[in-house]
């Protein structure tokens, strides 16, 4: 099986929780999560002030936020096939009904 390797490499805050993602392979996405901000990890990113707080790790190459939360580069390069089920799975976080990412 093949697992391709992404690294952020760069980003910009379009609006709130709206981020454009550059990626080493040259594309890019403006991704808008507040659908998938739900749960005790993610849930947090709703303050503005929070979700603005975020930075590039170099080291993992990929989003994060002071108070952990993250994405695989991965899912955030293939994010426009992968989103529906982002969505389906904040649904539950938010309700308590399962365990957010990393869990």
């Amino acid at each position: 099986m093949d697992h391709m390797i992404h690294r952020v490499t760069g980003f910009r805050v379009e609006a709130p929780y709206t981020i454009r993602v550059e990626f080493e392979d040259g594309m890019s996405h403006v991704i808008d999560f507040e659908p998938v901000l739900a749960g005790e990890l993610f849930g947090p990113l709703r303050d503005p002030a929070v979700f603005q707080r975020v930075r590039l790790d170099s080291e993992a190459s990929t989003l994060v936020w002071p108070n952990g939360a993250d994405f695989d580069p991965a899912t955030l390069h293939d994010w426009p096939h992968v989103v529906s089920e982002l969505v389906r799975m904040a649904r539950r976080w938010g309700t308590g009904a399962g365990p957010g990412p990393g869990s």
